[in-house]
């Protein structure tokens, strides 16, 4: 396949990365109103790390629902209309985090004024609230045009899929993943390549559907010449 672009853009160094995880200076929560008062002043990192990290998490195996709260509320809580709620709600359609906390907070409070007692959860299985950071390391390789992009994603590590096109979010202007940003400097000649990817509906996918999705999205794009 050849992409003929309208200039050339900076070679792109596909990073890696890795969680370390502490606690968040939060106390557990026990029931569904200590969580609610927690979540009214845990910090963001905190929020981030319970909705979005969890993919990345070697120990996350939920094939339900993709975040802490949703998995909490019906595995210790055992309240399953809560975490059906709770378990909808997608972070990255949302314009930042504290509105993502004021959803939550909703959603708990009418949950509240549905029940007639407040479950507990065992003791040893309270919430927990953590954060983490993200250490960033260099893989070796490197994308030097659109086309290594199709060559080169089945080389690339999960780790390197989430910190490219999910954790991204987070640090481009315009809130999107790193390859949509590198190769919007090419010009008209990858708007295919970008439809692409921009297609993706990615948060309730694992690491390895989302990696698979982006293999075959790419690969769908057909050869552009611009004069």
């Amino acid at each position: 396949m050849k992409i003929v672009t309208e200039k050339k853009n900076m070679p792109f160094n596909i990073k890696d990365c890795t969680l370390i995880t502490r606690m968040a200076g939060i106390d557990t929560a026990m029931n569904l109103r200590e969580l609610r008062e927690r979540l009214k002043i845990c910090p963001i990192e905190s929020l981030f790390h319970h909705f979005c990290e969890t993919v990345i998490r070697p120990t996350f195996d939920d094939p339900e629902f993709r975040n802490d709260f949703a998995i909490w509320a019906a595995h210790n809580l055992r309240d399953r209309i809560l975490a059906e709620r709770l378990g909808i709600l997608n972070p990255y359609a949302l314009d930042n985090f504290e509105e993502l906390r004021l959803q939550v907070l909703d959603i708990i409070d009418e949950r509240l004024s549905q029940l007639v007692y407040f479950p507990w959860s065992p003791r040893g299985e309270e919430f927990q609230f953590m954060q983490a950071v993200t250490v960033v390391f260099e893989t070796g390789i490197q994308l030097k045009n659109p086309e290594d992009l199709i060559r080169k994603l089945p080389q690339m590590s999960l780790s390197s899929i989430y910190y490219h096109f999910v954790e991204a979010r987070r640090r481009t202007p315009h809130k999107t993943d790193d390859f949509t940003t590198w190769l919007m400097d090419y010009g008209n000649g990858v708007e295919p390549l970008l439809k692409s990817l921009r297609g993706i509906d990615f948060y309730f996918l694992t690491l390895p559907e989302l990696k698979q999705k982006l293999i075959n999205a790419v690969q769908l794009v057909n050869p552009v010449k611009i004069s």
